[in-house]
């Protein structure tokens, strides 16, 4: 038996990715990997930086870091609100301005997806990263996706599990056998209505793959009170608390 940890979408959140890196040590598990947007919407984005560098933590190149590491123009979301468009130009701008020059070129060199073979008795897994699809980090795929959109990729990758995160919201998806589509979620920033950091345990047996989708608490009020010490929008506090806020 194998165990992996995969997790993605800690935007500067330190609190959460502090939790999440502790539960994974408690539960042994040594092997693993970040899906990338380790910047944007809490303070910390350096810091997270830094935390993934000093454990060689294997991460991808998530649409948020690309943007950062090259200085790429903001879009607004058609599926945003004008006080979440308004707010997101303000907190990438923070980023943008905040982030060191030796953590931007970090960023700039992370690989764009990967993937791993694990042998287990006589069987070879293979399992494909992505920090959304292979082709974009920026494409949204929910768990209400047609199966064909994730054979597609489960064929194209020649993988017997595609893991993604950039949409917040985990899901697992058993398609056909054993093949698998799983989003681990987001450490930092979830969407889902209890706010739980959300990572991914992949355990690997030498007959079948097993995705262990798990949520923990953290210490998100201070995450909120660091957000609202500085420059991001208290948007993004009010967020985490699953509020409404109005921007001024």
């Amino acid at each position: 038996m194998i165990q992996v940890a995969v997790f993605s979408d800690v935007h500067g959140n330190l609190p959460a990715l502090e939790a999440v890196l502790n539960d994974i040590d408690q539960r042994g598990i040594y092997q693993r990997f970040c899906l990338g947007d380790l910047v944007d919407f809490a303070p910390w984005g350096n810091e997270v930086i830094e935390r993934i560098k000093s454990l060689n933590i294997p991460c991808l190149l998530g649409n948020h870091d690309e943007r950062i590491a090259f200085d790429l123009p903001v879009s607004p979301l058609s599926k945003h609100s004008a006080e979440e468009t308004e707010a997101r130009f303000v907190a990438i701008d923070h980023s943008k301005k905040n982030i060191t020059t030796a953590n931007k070129k970090f960023l700039s060199e992370l690989p764009f997806h990967l993937q791993l073979n694990y042998k287990t008795g006589n069987k070879h897994w293979s399992i494909q990263l992505v920090h959304s699809t292979l082709e974009r980090n920026d494409t949204y795929l929910y768990e209400s996706e047609n199966d064909e959109v994730f054979v597609s990729m489960l064929e194209a990758s020649n993988t017997d599990m595609i893991v993604m995160g950039h949409t917040h919201l985990s899901f697992k998806k058993q398609i056909d056998n054993n093949k698998w589509a799983v989003n681990c979620g987001s450490v930092g920033r979830s969407k889902e209505e209890n706010r739980l950091a959300s990572y991914l345990i992949l355990t690997i047996e030498e007959d079948h793959l097993v995705p262990e989708i798990v949520q923990i608490a953290y210490p998100i009020e201070e995450t909120i009170c660091g957000i609202k010490e500085s420059d991001i929008p208290d948007y993004y506090a009010a967020f985490l608390k699953n509020e409404k806020v109005l921007i001024p």
